[in-house]
């Protein structure tokens, strides 16, 4: 039955993009990366995805052997050099440090034309109108800060609190489950808890197949502005909202 839910998220925008992520993440110096540490969480991540069956691209794989062998260099015992030859000794990281300032760069004036995209959408000219029936203003959309990467590591995180490196497989033949049927039940759940439904709730039956499709179904209800995902602080347990029309 896994085979059946093999996906690949678009939302998944490059290993750059998630090496970013965990630098904001765990506030660290993007020109004093810590590579034991941005290693470690590099691959809980990449572990979660190969518990789901997610397509992994091959460029994420390529940047999980260029963290190892940055941190096997940094593990070498370092030569002793004479100051007086004041020979320059490069940082195995810092041609990692370059990409990601390179990339954050592009990826901060990506995000400002965004803005100003929405803000251009906005804006429109007409004939002067008087709505008399309209006597209160329409609520402000509140968007969910959160991204993909968030969703993905509080979902490794309660597989291995709930003990699910290997989610079971039951004997009894189940019918596939159709995402419109799991994202109706979602918003189900959601809409009867003005407080906001906590993240692990979501994921009640110990198998792949629910695990997947429940995330999946979350991820389009996201995308679609149906419900949104908030966290008070970093660390923090999600809780899914319902968005109000």
């Amino acid at each position: 039955m896994s085979e059946a839910y093999q996906v690949k998220l678009e939302a998944f925008e490059g290993p750059l993009d998630l090496l970013l992520h965990l630098i904001n993440k765990y506030e660290i110096d993007i020109n004093d990366i810590p590579v034991a540490q941005i290693t470690e969480q590099y691959m809980h991540y990449i572990h979660t995805m190969q518990k789901l069956d997610l397509n992994i691209a091959s460029e994420y794989l390529v940047m999980a052997a260029t963290l190892v062998a940055i941190k096997s260099q940094m593990l070498l015992p370092k030569q002793e050099i004479d100051e007086e030859m004041d020979e320059y000794v490069e940082d195995p990281r810092e041609e990692l440090m370059h990409r990601l300032i390179e990339y954050r760069k592009y990826k901060d004036a990506a995000e400002k034309l965004k803005q100003k995209e929405e803000e251009s959408s906005h804006l429109f000219t007409r004939s002067p109108v008087i709505f008399e029936e309209l006597t209160q203003s329409p609520q402000k959309v509140v968007k969910g800060e959160l991204t993909i990467y968030d969703m993905l590591g509080a979902l490794g995180k309660m597989m291995e609190r709930k003990k699910w490196k290997e989610p079971l497989e039951t004997k009894v033949q189940r019918a596939e489950i159709p995402i419109e049927q799991r994202m109706d039940e979602v918003i189900e759940l959601v809409r009867d808890r003005r407080e906001g439904v906590y993240f692990d709730e979501l994921f009640t039956y110990q198998s792949r197949t629910h695990i997947v499709i429940t995330f999946m179904a979350l991820l389009e209800l996201m995308k679609s502005r149906k419900v949104f995902c908030e966290q008070e602080r970093h660390f923090d347990a999600l809780l899914v909202h319902y968005m109000e029309e």
